[in-house]
């Protein structure tokens, strides 16, 4: 019965989807304080107030991902698994992606084989510890040997497919406007379209789109990071080979995929 529901649900989400109208929040700005206005915007867009609760949750209604916390075990020169925000830290995603793997950069505290080690992806090339800057200090996320990666998301700590409400996050040296971009899907695997992260070459950028409709959610976002991942040797120079990280998420709170839309 949950799969024929859940069967439907994708149907019903499909023909919905046309009509669908995704709110995008985007902004650009030198340092944090710049971008902070419109970070606040789509956390109230979500809901959820501003008191953090446990495992990034914010009221029921919204949940945050902001990386400072992951422990050195998991941190450059190591890899972050997949499923930690789903395990580890139970917020409800599970990445993905076509590359290697995941990381997220040093923080001067860390204590271990390779550590403390140097900021911003330094580790993987020295001139990373100076192309990008955190919103959040100190770390930053990236996929590894790919510049795409999936945000898939679950009811927070368990198996059970889920969609959200809106997904956004902060991204550190958009050199070029047309590489970088969030895709959302639905239930269906439909696309509800493609959001385009505002440039500003050297400064912090944010994209986030929202449903406001109460009918079509968000199942999966696929992230493009510029149009090259990075790698030893490979620079940032800006245009040919424009490389992105990550810094905070924000998205709305896992539901479960059937009671999300009515089923029960």
């Amino acid at each position: 019965m949950r799969v024929l529901l859940i069967c439907l649900m994708g149907f019903a989400a499909c023909t919905a989807r046309v009509e669908a109208q995704v709110t995008i929040r985007s902004g650009t700005g030198a340092n944090a304080a710049a971008i902070t206005a419109v970070r606040d915007q789509f956390r109230a867009d979500l809901g959820g107030g501003t008191v953090a609760g446990a495992n990034g949750s914010f009221g029921g209604l919204r949940r945050e991902i902001n990386w400072d916390g992951v422990p050195a075990a998991f941190a450059a020169p190591n890899n972050l698994p997949a499923n930690f925000f789903n395990v580890n830290s139970p917020r409800g995603v599970v990445l993905t992606t076509p590359g290697t793997g995941f990381q997220v950069s040093g923080a001067s505290t860390d204590s271990g084989a390779g550590q403390p080690a140097a900021a911003n992806f330094g580790n993987i090339d020295p001139t990373y510890a100076t192309t990008f800057q955190t919103f959040s200090p100190q770390r930053l996320f990236t996929s590894l040997a790919s510049n795409v990666f999936d945000v898939v998301f679950f009811v927070a700590g368990t198996s059970t497919p889920a969609t959200v409400k809106g997904f956004g996050l902060i991204l550190t040296d958009v050199d070029v406007a047309s590489t970088t971009a969030v895709q959302f899907f639905d239930a269906g695997n439909a696309s509800m379209g493609k959001l385009l992260a505002p440039a500003l070459s050297g400064g912090l950028s944010f994209l986030g789109g929202f449903v406001g409709d109460g009918q079509t959610r968000i199942a999966r976002v696929r992230v493009t990071l510029g149009n090259t991942s990075g790698a030893a040797g490979q620079l940032d120079n800006g245009g040919s080979s424009d490389i992105v990280v990550v810094d905070d998420f924000i998205y709305g709170e896992p539901l479960d995929v059937l009671f999300a839309y009515g089923f029960e």
